[in-house]
Formats: structure tokens, sequence, C-alpha cells
């Protein structure tokens, strides 16, 4: 094919070494052990806030590959380092342990022909198998590299998890200051480059008051009641067409019993936008639909009874920016994934490398191979067809940052 003819520099050089040749079809040779691994290690629960056990299973992994500073760290996440001829450059390889699942979801994986169903099999079971795949595949065929490779489990990527682990491993942990780039494995797919990162910010809202009979003391301003007007008002902004902007209501609750108004009624909403500019604007009108909601249900109120009261607490916030097309490390990827024959996709989403690129660490984020749907959801599927083209991918970026060793 043509595009093999004139990849970039890097990827060049890394598809000139006879090792790596090897080792691009490690993949292919070991594709039934990769999904029994990926299998073995979904079926470990990890719900948001309980990621312990699989990082512990990650850690043992790591340590039975030879990676050495092999930790589980304050915040959670499960570190290894591969040891390149130099502490630098210093890449950061990463897929995330969490679910968005309760800690009483079934995580037990069904084989469906060629398909895995599982809670998580997909986000991010393929991601993490990926780290586990590269690890194996540059041992086997002794690959050097001139830079060093940590290569990290981490915790808290979704819902309420805030990034906190790849926050404290960039700010507050023993590598931050040390890392140089970061590539994180999200999911199925070869063709996405995910090098801009998608603003969010996070709310619950809670309406209290003082509750009562539906009958005897039908009048009495309803949490849900109010509740139910801001979900209207939220539901009836006017999205812009570009950027494109979203609103979700993920969690409602409230109330006890179906004759009772009730004490207290809550949900948490997210909110994203492509440009910080909308977001903010959305937040604006978030706040102010809130507001209005409650002193609506408060003016229904009868002579001397008390009023709502409103609470909202920000629960998450996700920077946004971006890692140029035009920065090496995108155009190394893009050039890795021509090199297969697929046409790549520069991408916009929301993961662990938001936080990286905040803080002006050239990040992407990369499927691992596959296909896959139904996320974040009970029927979550993935099917590991051509995997092998996402992992191949995955291994000429991850050698063209950290350089070959020809020493």
């Amino acid at each position: 094919m043509s595009s093999l003819l004139k990849p970039s520099p890097p990827v060049r050089s890394v598809l000139s070494s006879p090792e790596v040749k090897r080792a691009l079809t490690f993949f292919e040779k070991n594709a039934e052990a990769i999904t029994d691994e990926q299998i073995s290690i979904c079926s470990i629960p990890a719900s948001p806030f309980g990621e312990r056990a699989r990082a512990e299973y990650l850690a043992d992994k790591f340590k039975a590959l030879g990676l050495s500073e092999v930790d589980i760290d304050e915040e959670g996440n499960c570190l290894g380092l591969f040891k390149g001829a130099s502490p630098s450059p210093l890449l950061v390889v990463s897929a995330h342990l969490d679910t968005v699942f309760a800690p009483d979801t079934d995580f037990t994986v069904v084989r469906s022909g060629r398909r895995l169903l599982a809670p998580g099999i997909a986000d991010d079971g393929c991601g993490l198998v990926a780290l586990i795949a590269l690890i194996r595949a540059i041992r086997t065929e002794k690959i050097r590299t001139e830079g060093s490779i940590l290569f990290v489990g981490t915790v808290g990527e979704e819902g309420e998890g805030n990034l906190r682990g790849v926050r404290y491993l960039l700010t507050r942990g023993r590598w931050a200051s040390k890392v140089d780039a970061f590539l994180s494995f999200d999911g199925p797919g070869v063709d996405r480059v995910t090098n801009r990162a998608l603003g969010s910010r996070r709310y619950r809202v809670e309406i209290t008051g003082p509750g009562g009979h539906s009958w005897g003391d039908f009048g009495l301003p309803n949490p849900v009641h109010a509740l139910g007007r801001a979900v209207a008002k939220l539901a009836g902004y006017p999205l812009p067409r570009e950027p494109r902007t979203t609103f979700n209501v993920g969690r409602i609750e409230g109330g006890v019993t179906v004759n009772a108004i009730p004490e207290k009624a809550m949900m948490d909403v997210d909110l994203r936008s492509g440009a910080d500019a909308e977001l903010q604007r959305l937040d604006s009108f978030f706040r102010r639909a809130m507001r209005q909601a409650a002193d609506e249900e408060n003016a229904t109120r009868r002579p001397g009874d008390p009023l709502l009261e409103l609470k909202i607490d920000l629960i998450g916030e996700r920077p946004s920016g971006e890692t140029p097309p035009g920065s090496p490390l995108v155009e190394l990827a893009v050039e890795a994934t021509k090199v297969l024959g697929i046409e790549p996709r520069l991408d916009q989403s929301s993961t662990d490398s938001n936080l990286p690129i905040s803080l002006g660490i050239p990040a992407i984020t990369l499927g691992g191979g596959g296909t896959s749907g139904a996320s974040h959801t009970l029927a979550e599927w993935f099917d590991p067809t051509d995997r092998d083209l996402g992992l191949k991918r995955a291994l000429l970026v991850v050698l063209g940052v950290a350089g070959l060793d020809h020493k």
C-alpha cells in the first residue's frame, strides 16, 4: 500500500527494527490469549472508588512481566516502570481501572459468538489488556528503548471520579513534573486519535423542604416538583449547532412513598461543550434555571409555609484543551495509523488525557482495537476482531516516542 512508502521518520525508524517487525506479529499469534486476559481483568469488579482488587491484579501482572518500581500509589493507581537507557523522555501509557457500574453489578463475562458481553468489557477492558499485551510483546522480542515507559492503570476516570487518578499522578505523585508525554487507551477502535479534550462540569442539585401528607398537606412546596420544573427548563435550553454542546440528567432521586410530599430530592447533571465559552453559557443558564425552578415552586406555597432550600454542588470539572495536530505526538499517531492502511480521524472526547493537556503535557487517547457497543450499559459488548491493528498502532506510537536503543 502506498502509505507504507513514506511514513514519518519515527515510524520509519521503528519499522526498520527486526525486533519490532517480530513484535508486530505477536498480537495476531496471541489473539486468543489476549482475549482471555481481557476476560480475567473484566471479571474483577471495579466500581467507582472500588478499584483496589483490579489494581492489585494489574500490579501482579506488572511484576510478573518484569517491570520495576511496581506500586499502587496513595490514590489507588497501579504503576510499573519499563526502564529505558535513559529516564527521559518518560512516556506514560495508561488505561483506566474503573467502570461506571455499582458495586453489586455482575461483572461476569459472557461469550456470544465473537462478542464478549459484560459491563465495562470495552470501557476500559480493552484498554487495560492493551497495556499487558504491549509489555508482553516488548519483553518477548527483547526490545530496548532510549527513553522509559511508565505503565499506569488509573482510578477515577469515570463519573464522580473526576480524573482523580491521573490528577494525582501528574500533580502530587512521585512522577509529577517528570512526565514528557502521555498516551491513554480508552475503548475500542483504530482510526481515532483523540487530541482535543472535551471540557465538562458535573453538578449535584439537592432541594429540601418540610415534607408532609400528599392530601392533608397539599400546597406545601414539593422538592420533586421543583426538580421537574428544573429539568423542563434545562431541556428547553437553545443548543447551538456548533460547537457541539450537550446536557444530561443522569440520576434523579427523591421521596419515600406515593402519598407523601418528599422532604428531599436530588439529581446529578452533566454539562459538556466543545468550546469553553459555550460551556460557560450553558453553566450560567443551568444555575439560573435551578434557582428559578425553586423560586417558582416556592411561589405556590401557602402563607406561612417554609421555603424550599436549594443546594448546588460542583462534583466534577474536566478541563478542555488541545494537543495541536502539528505536534510530534499527534503526527506520530496519524502516521502510525496510515501505515496500517487506515485513515486516521482527529477526535474530541473526555478522557484521562484532559488533565495532561491542561498541564501542557503532549497527550492523546487512542482506541485499543476491536469494536464495541452499548457502552455504559449492562448490555455492553466488545468484539476483538482485528484487535491486532489497534495494538500494532499502539506499539508503533509507544516506541516512536520512547525511541529504540540500538546499542
